[in-house]
């Protein structure tokens, strides 16, 4: 089955150190860009980055004792891919927002997550459930 892909633009205050995180950390392909804006596919999806002023301050919301950034976006990955990514970010010395994590283990809508920043202080979140069947079910 073939899913809808998302797109999301997002501010950035430095096109070079975000090109940088997306394609040499993440692995995410450029896609077209100018001198404030650039694409990228990100896990199939496409993201745009655009430059901004520094100096906006993001909330965060209390999720499991942890300060979630209450603006942020990511991904549902497989559960290997998830594993593979938090260690692949480890490997390049990123600092995790929120370190990996198990949310409901060995229960109902068991799920990994976790969060960090790019260089421009964007929030995301990559996350991985057991069961597919569990992302949307309503407890």
């Amino acid at each position: 089955m073939t899913r809808p892909r998302f797109h999301l633009a997002f501010p950035v205050t430095d096109i070079a150190a975000t090109r940088r995180f997306f394609v040499d950390v993440l692995g995410c392909r450029p896609g077209r860009e100018a001198e404030r804006w650039i694409d990228f596919d990100f896990f199939g999806h496409q993201v745009s980055a655009h430059l901004v002023d520094a100096g906006e301050r993001i909330a965060t919301n209390g999720v499991d004792g942890k300060a979630v950034p209450v603006r942020h976006f990511g991904l549902i990955l497989e559960w290997n891919d998830w594993e593979a990514l938090a260690e692949r970010l480890r490997a390049a010395n990123v600092e995790f927002l929120i370190e990996p994590y198990v949310r409901f283990a060995g229960l109902p809508g068991e799920q990994g997550t976790f969060f960090v920043r790019d260089p421009s202080g964007n929030a995301l979140e990559f996350k991985t459930f057991r069961e597919e069947a569990e992302i949307f079910r309503r407890n």
